[in-house]
This record gives structure tokens, sequence and C-alpha cells, in this order.
């Protein structure tokens, strides 16, 4: 059953994070970070053009620095509030967080095959899993309900942005896994659909 204080919002927009350095050295950020580049800083520029007739009065962001970077881009330009919500910040890589995934296997060894036998419930060692985020997805999206005024903007991340999806769309853990979110793109969710920007 859900608490009765739940209040999501009836329609969101999502928007990812704009391009990191790592995401170029394909190394797993979770509740790491590093910069946006240049390109990064372009989409969430595209982003707010994007949203510009949306009529957004809120942005709740994840409080990790590329997701807040990008969220600030997209508030400078839309006059938008800006709200930190702790609870959309990316899965936690615990202690493969910051690594290629050749340096995991090196370090890590049969972390790849335990992952891949149980992608939902697996654990990054030190850090979390899918199942785990959800909870705080659903968290998020309730604290956003209430913070915001309209259809607010989320800015997050990948991993818990399909954690936030599935809980808008009602999915189950295997299409949930199966959602991808590109930099730059924005979905809008309304009613438990969803339709790309």
């Amino acid at each position: 059953m859900l608490p009765e204080d739940r209040h999501v919002p009836a329609r969101l927009f999502l928007a990812r994070h704009g391009q990191t350095v790592w995401n170029l050295e394909h190394r797993l950020q979770g509740q790491l970070d590093s910069p946006l580049t240049a390109e990064g800083i372009r989409q969430a520029e595209a982003v707010a053009e994007k949203l510009a007739g949306a009529a957004i009065l809120t942005i709740c962001s994840s409080p990790l620095g590329r997701a807040l970077r990008t969220a600030l881009i997209i508030a400078e330009r839309l006059g938008a509030e800006l709200i930190e919500v702790p609870d959309l910040a990316e899965v936690h890589h615990g202690d493969l967080a910051g690594l290629t995934w050749d340096e995991i296997d090196e370090r890590h060894p049969g972390a790849r095959q335990e992952r891949a036998a149980n992608r939902y419930g697996w654990a990054f060692p030190g850090g979390e899993s899918y199942a785990q985020a959800r909870t705080r997805a659903r968290r998020a999206l309730s604290a956003c309900g209430w913070a915001a005024t309209g259809a607010p903007l989320l800015v997050s991340h990948e991993m818990i942005g399909r954690m936030l999806r599935a809980e808008l769309r009602g999915l189950d853990a295997a299409h949930a896994l199966a959602l991808r979110h590109p930099h730059g793109v924005v979905f809008e969710i309304g009613n438990g659909v969803e339709r790309m920007l």
C-alpha cells in the first residue's frame, strides 16, 4: 500500500544530465561525479530550448554536480525555481564507481557475471541495487509532487531514471531495465503515458 502522503505529479518532464567526461571514458559514475563536457553544456541548453514553451515553474534536480549543473542551465533559461531532491541521485555504484568495466573485471572478478544473472536485484558492492533504488524513486516522485507548482521538470540520471519511469508507467523490472535515456532527450509523462520531445 502506498503512503497516504504520496503525491506524484499527474504530468511531468524528465531529462538526463548532459554528457560528462566520464561518460566519454566509459567510467561508471554512480554517486561520484565528473564535469560536463562542452557537448554536455550544449545538450543542457538544447533541453532548455525544447521546454521553452512548456510553462515549467519548478525543476527538481539530483544533487550530484553533473545533474545540478544541467538543471541550473535549464532553470536560468526558463526562469524556474530549482529544488534539490536527494533521492533523485544516481544508483549508488559503491566500490565500482569511477572504474571502467575492464578495470572492474580485473579488480572485482565475477561481478559482471553476478550482475548479468540478476540485474534488478544485484547490488553494487558497497552500493545499491535497482530494486533498492526504486524505493528512492518513489520517494523522489512524491517529494517533487509536493514541491512543484504545475508540471515539474526532473533532472536526473539514466539508471535512477529507469526506476522513475517504471513507477510512473507501472512497468515491471524487465521492462524498466530495457529503457534508455540518451543525453539531450526529454520525456513528457502523464497518466502512465510517455512521449519523447
